[in-house]
């Protein structure tokens, strides 16, 4: 066993009942974690197969299991069950769907899938008032809530909701009619199947015989329900979470669970992981003193040993354009000072809005940066095509695939043939797919219509059975051949090389899949390969990219579960941390725990901006420091009142800029830049 403190070594040995580890931020919960893997298996005879580990995102997921099977050989770790909240429920659902009435070929619907149907499901003249990204939150905010349409009508407290479940019960029907899922149901359906098939649960709680929790405060009660169901009377059961760190109320996450956890199980054993192996003690008092203006059920005190630390400072701006003026050039300083790295220095802010004018300013300077929360690469176009052709030749119920790949490449079916085939699928009750091989079809179709579109169906069973029977990538490349894609591309792009990127992109898929393929224990189906993918995908717009040396530009809420050496956030004032819609929703304790998360990031140090104006809704509006920056404790914070730098600090700026240059144009001399001239104009 690896060096443990007193605490974190109760937490790995006790076994005697429920656990919850209260672990503040950096105090080594995933070593508590991966450390009670191995003495589970190697001290307490837990087969391997038995036990299970959940979090919330694939990165985790795979550094959780990574550092397990450092403590442990291949054959002692084989069948451990590391994955996400979500991965679990597809797992479950993949063996167990028949009893849900579901065949085994599901369908997995990502947001811009769902926001499609419920756009066919949405009242038109409903739309003019109610954005369709309103009605998706609040069917998923339901389903997190185990709030089944039924309910969702009776507890309806506005005409907009009444509205609202009825579409719900629709889109759940409609799905059903799929055979598809979204990425609630992949909790929600398993909580269902437990509570209604005893014979089903007791199953998994054969096979789950030991279950540890990431980040338990995120879960919601779709999770939390989930968890109380597989472990069962036995509580055989440790959870690891900071109620302080709960900032996705948003969407569904209920930091209450870690107290509902006493009510559940009255033997639940409580143990505090307070001493912090990231952060100054400056940077943790300034952390604790923040947090404390929350109500508690549980409290705790961080605390580390690696000496004061440098004292927080605040970079005053008059308006949110001198405030990344300020910033950069803070950094690039900083930079110069201390010889650090730019993959050392993350910019953290309460809304990617904000983030504009840093990158701005960052590509003025010169400076590397990476801006999380970009486009993810299921998200173009080209790779979105492919995919809903996978997705249709592993479920032929696909609505949406079919919708989208009928005429890509074209096949001159027009919308007119689509409504009609629409039309005539939903009176019969069938897909798509399938509405297109029925005789009835002919009294509201011409012959010519039926014929392209059988023409095509016919062609699809054909690929379908292929890749489901032979060589998966075999088919793969096939379908891209046959239907012609590259030429199509060339035919649609504005020039030959967008043309080519795009093909760059299909070429990169294809290779990623035959990736997995290959890495798989056992042969793996077309359906299990395409839902595996997606929930990777999904999961994978959370995670945060490797960028060693750039300045990472992201959210608070993005920055959760990583850590800097120099951290900056930026727009500390009122209405945009704590955000207005916060306060206007009554939802100030959220804001103050994600300030926490932000300030928590930090390893040596912490600096804080705000402008005194900011321009909102085309128009220059004043504004007042965040009340948070009040609540930290007076001997931590150090205020830059200074509107204009004196002479020997534009002089070490200067300086800086030149530095930095300098190594952008490839100079070879060894020595930094501190006796060049300054331009002083």
């Amino acid at each position: 066993m690896l060096k443990l403190n007193t605490r974190q070594r109760e937490a790995v040995r006790y076994i005697d009942g429920p656990l919850l580890v209260l672990a503040g931020a950096g105090s080594g919960k995933t070593r508590v974690i991966t450390q009670k893997i191995a003495y589970l298996i190697e001290q307490c005879n837990i087969k391997a197969n038995k036990i299970a580990a959940v979090t919330f995102t694939n990165k985790a997921a795979k550094e959780m299991k990574a550092r397990a099977g450092g403590l442990l050989d291949k054959k002692q770790i084989k069948g451990l069950k590391v994955s996400t909240f979500h991965t679990l429920g597809l797992n479950i659902l993949r063996k167990e769907c028949q009893h849900l009435g579901y065949k085994k070929q599901i369908s997995i619907y990502d947001s811009q899938d769902s926001q499609t149907l419920l756009k066919q499901l949405t009242p038109k003249n409903m739309l003019k008032e109610i954005a369709v990204e309103k009605v998706q939150q609040k069917i998923s905010l339901w389903k997190s809530a185990l709030i089944e349409p039924e309910t969702a009508l009776r507890r309806g407290e506005s005409d907009d909701d009444y509205a609202i479940a009825n579409i719900y019960a629709e889109y759940i029907r409609y799905m059903k009619a799929y055979n598809a899922l979204d990425f609630d149901d992949l909790i929600r359906l398993p909580v269902m199947l437990f509570r209604e098939n005893r014979e089903v649960l007791d199953k998994w709680q054969n096979l789950i015989q030991y279950l540890l929790v990431d980040e338990y405060q995120d879960t919601n009660a779709t999770q939390y329900a989930m968890v109380k169901l597989l472990v069962g009377a036995r509580g055989a059961l440790t959870v690891v979470g900071d109620d302080d760190q709960s900032v996705y109320a948003w969407r569904g996450a209920n930091p209450e669970n870690m107290a509902q956890l006493q009510t559940e199980f009255t033997n639940l054993k409580l143990i505090k992981l307070e001493q912090n192996y990231r952060s100054s003690t400056c940077i943790l008092k300034a952390a604790n003193g923040l947090i404390d203006n929350n109500p508690h059920i549980f409290t705790k005190k961080l605390w580390s040993d690696k000496g004061f630390g440098e004292m927080i400072k605040v970079i005053n701006a008059r308006d949110e354009e001198q405030e990344a003026e300020r910033v950069v050039s803070n950094l690039l300083n900083h930079k110069f000072q201390n010889r650090t790295e730019f993959g050392e220095y993350a910019i953290l802010y309460r809304g990617n809005f904000q983030s504009r004018l840093f990158e701005r300013c960052l590509r003025e300077h010169q400076i590397p940066y990476y801006l999380s929360g970009g486009t993810s690469f299921f998200a173009y176009t080209e790779v979105k095509d492919i995919m809903a052709y996978l997705r249709l030749l592993a479920n032929g119920d696909d609505d949406q695939a079919f919708l989208r790949v009928i005429n890509t490449p074209r096949r001159e079916i027009g919308p007119s043939t689509l409504e009609k085939l629409a039309s005539y699928a939903t009176q019969r009750n069938v897909s798509l797919c399938e509405a297109a091989y029925e005789l009835g079809l002919e009294t509201v179709l011409p012959e010519r219509q039926i014929t392209r579109l059988r023409r095509f169906v016919e062609w699809l069973a054909v690929m379908s059975d292929r890749a489901q029977r032979g060589d998966i990538m075999q088919a793969i490349r096939d379908l891209i051949d046959d239907i012609g894609y590259k030429a199509w591309l060339e035919d649609i792009c504005r020039d030959l090389a967008s043309a080519e990127r795009k093909m760059e992109n299909v070429t990169e898929l294809v290779s990623w899949i035959n990736r997995i393929v290959d890495a798989a224990p056992k042969e793996v189906s077309l359906s299990e390969l395409i839902q595996q993918m997606t929930v990777m995908d999904i999961l994978d717009r959370e995670d945060n990219a490797d960028t060693p040396n750039s300045v990472r530009l992201m959210t608070l809420h993005s920055a959760k579960g990583l850590e800097f050496p120099h951290v900056y956030i930026v727009g500390m004032e009122e209405n945009l941390l704590p955000h207005y819609v916060s306060l206007e929703e009554d939802n100030l304790e959220e804001e103050r725990r994600l300030t926490y998360v932000g300030i928590t990031r930090a390893q040596k140090t912490l600096t804080f901006s705000c402008a005194a104006k900011r321009k909102r809704g085309g128009e220059m509006i004043d504004c007042e420091p965040s009340r948070f920056l009040s609540e930290l404790p007076e001997d931590t914070i150090c205020w830059n009142k200074t509107e204009n730098q004196d002479p020997e600090q534009r002089q070490q700026l200067g300086r800086a800029h030149l530095n930095n240059l300098r190594g952008l144009l490839g100079d070879s001399g060894d020595a930094p830049i501190d006796d060049a001239p300054i331009n002083k104009s």
